[in-house]
């Protein structure tokens, strides 16, 4: 007689926009969900965002942009687009660009269950309707999980907000007097607002181009080569 007895399935409950769960319980969830579902854990929240405006997706392919060419001039960091980034048991979000540092070169990101863990050196989110979430939970999210620097290009009306590390804490980055914006974590990613939100893609990219022509670029350029010579 087999007296082994059936097991009844595991059903992992669904998310619910709202709810309260710590990180581990998110994940579980998230994973057991439909593939086309879009969440995040932001301040211990479960938020489940509406699809991506035409505003926001054509803004983030300029920002991609910037980004994907200041990599091709800076070996040893990456750019990475709507990874899922396990900042701590609070936070699960799902930044709309990244700019890392590659771990092995001493960066800050490592994988965990596949997936992006702990504050990266740079984060981009592109704000519209989400702008209240952005520059708040989502902020404080980034600031405790010792994100380096933050930048929230905010949408209707067109606002850069830009937030550096200083004394474990974020403060806004200040433009030059002459407009543009200068990463004090990535030397020479420079950005040109009026540049970027007119989508003058000559004018940004002319603009980074000045950047990696800067002596604190190709310093960094040299130390990311002397790490990578070390881990060779």
């Amino acid at each position: 007689m087999n007296t082994t007895q059936r097991r009844e399935p595991v059903t992992v409950p669904p998310l619910i926009a709202g709810e309260h769960l710590d990180r581990a319980t998110f994940h579980e969830r998230y994973e057991a969900m439909p593939p086309q579902t879009r969440a995040e854990l932001i301040g211990g929240v479960v938020h489940m965002p509406s699809p991506l405006s035409p505003d926001h997706a054509f803004t983030n392919g300029p920002v991609a942009l910037w980004l994907g060419l200041y990599q091709r001039s800076t070996k040893g960091v990456r750019t990475a687009i709507n990874g899922s980034e396990f900042l701590d048991d609070r936070a699960e979000p799902q930044p709309d660009v990244l700019l890392l540092i590659r771990p092995e070169l001493g960066g800050r990101i490592r994988l965990e269950q596949g997936h992006f863990a702990g504050g990266p050196e740079l984060v981009v989110e592109i704000a519209r309707s989400s702008r209240r979430i952005d520059l708040g939970p989502k902020y404080r999210d980034y600031e405790r999980a010792g994100v380096l620097e933050y930048l929230v290009v905010a949408l209707d009306p067109d606002e850069i907000f830009w937030f550096v590390r200083r004394n474990d804490r974020f403060e806004r980055l200040a433009p030059g007097p002459d407009g543009l914006y200068r990463s004090e974590v990535f030397p020479g990613l420079w950005l040109d607002p009026r540049a970027l939100f007119s989508e003058d893609l000559d004018g940004l990219i002319a603009t980074l181009d000045l950047g990696l022509t800067t002596p604190e670029h190709a310093g960094s350029v040299a130390r990311l080569a002397q790490a990578a010579r070390r881990d060779a």
